[in-house]
């Protein structure tokens, strides 16, 4: 019986905020099963917003780092999930039998560019982690769905 998990890796554009909030909640929710990875096709740096979101739901990110998707390409990635359109455009293609599917959550920094307080920017990015961890929830049968 192979007991060996399978690696998961979310992208994003710039590995700052939802493949971040992503890699929390498969962590905490789906460690089990998955041995987790994040990455963007940029590095934007860990945003604090995101981290101080997922801190609230019990979930620590705050030890991540932004990083670059070449950095993970010899890990012999399983499943990548594009978390925005960007990434889902540019996804490289990795070595192997990985399989890519497509879930987009809306970009919380652009969504709060316009919030008038600080609360409204904290219910959008507390709205998207919420919808990331319903997604999570999912997994591994999302893997299974025919996606377009």
């Amino acid at each position: 019986m192979n007991t060996e998990k399978k690696k998961i890796l979310f992208l994003c554009t710039g590995n700052s905020c939802r493949s971040q909030m992503a890699e929390g909640w498969a962590r905490h929710l789906k460690g089990d099963l998955f041995e987790v990875f994040s990455a963007g096709v940029e590095a934007h740096g860990l945003n604090p917003i995101a981290v101080r979101v997922m801190a609230e739901a019990g979930v620590d990110i705050s030890n991540h780092r932004s990083k670059l998707v070449t950095e993970l390409l010899d890990k012999g990635i399983d499943y990548v999930v594009t978390v925005c359109d960007h990434a889902a455009e540019v996804c490289p293609r990795f070595p192997g039998k990985a399989k890519v599917i497509h879930h987009s959550f809306q970009d919380p920094p652009a969504l709060a560019k316009n919030a008038k307080s600080e609360e409204e920017v904290l219910n959008i990015y507390r709205r998207v982690r919420d919808e990331i961890r319903d997604f999570v929830k999912t997994l591994p049968e999302a893997f299974e769905e025919p996606h377009l």
